[in-house]
């Protein structure tokens, strides 16, 4: 069956990159395709604020880095370690670099596609990772600069449903500000990626 998926306004978007973060876990990812849809919600969201050295905005603008710098709301989508697609959304006003990182979501529709795109895995795989995110979906840099509230092609939206709690914890895979909680997640999923520990609620909500 389904959803009824709401596109996001880019008014509704909170105007401060952690409570953007944290505001987009229970939202949704959606990709239209010739026949049907790919969709699901998101549940495991970074911020990279203004002023972060881990930030790929940090070392100011940049022609591979541009769509960091656009008003908030819009993919920004860079190659990393040769192989794996890493799908941002710009978060501040535009012209002040900063953004989100989608790290994970929970596939609710469209499944077979995301399983054509990665054959052999297991649902609870399928998105759970940015790269394996940015794969399912078949993300790669033709999205870069993509409106991601204009409601169609790839897509942002929420459903009318009662929230679920966000925890908060430190941020993976970095070499240095390891110790902020900028990591936001749906308490108890089993599509967060990472430790295990995450997923008895043990970190506090917000």
């Amino acid at each position: 069956m389904t959803m009824t998926i709401l596109p996001l306004q880019r008014d509704d978007l909170p105007l401060d990159t952690a409570e953007l973060a944290r505001f987009m876990v229970g939202k949704y990812l959606v990709r239209d395709l010739a026949r049907g849809r790919m969709a699901g919600r998101l549940v495991e969201v970074e911020a990279y604020p203004v002023g972060d050295s881990t930030s790929y905005a940090y070392i100011g603008r940049r022609p591979y880095n541009a769509a960091m710098f656009l008003e908030r709301g819009h993919a920004h989508v860079r190659l990393t370690y040769g192989s794996a697609w890493m799908f941002n959304m710009s978060s501040e006003a535009a012209d002040v670099g900063a953004g989100i990182l989608f790290r994970a979501l929970e596939p609710l529709e469209g499944i077979a596609a995301m399983e054509a795109l990665r054959p052999g895995v297991p649902l609870r795989d399928l998105a759970r990772g940015p790269g394996r995110l940015s794969q399912a979906f078949g993300i790669a840099a033709a999205f870069d600069g993509v409106d991601l509230c204009r409601g169609h092609g790839l897509w942002i939206g929420r459903v009318d449903e009662p929230g679920r709690p966000v925890g908060v914890t430190t941020r993976i895979g970095l070499s240095r500000e390891m110790d902020r909680p900028l990591r936001f997640y749906e308490l108890g999923s089993r599509f967060v990626s990472g430790p295990r520990k995450l997923l008895d609620g043990s970190v506090a909500p917000l």
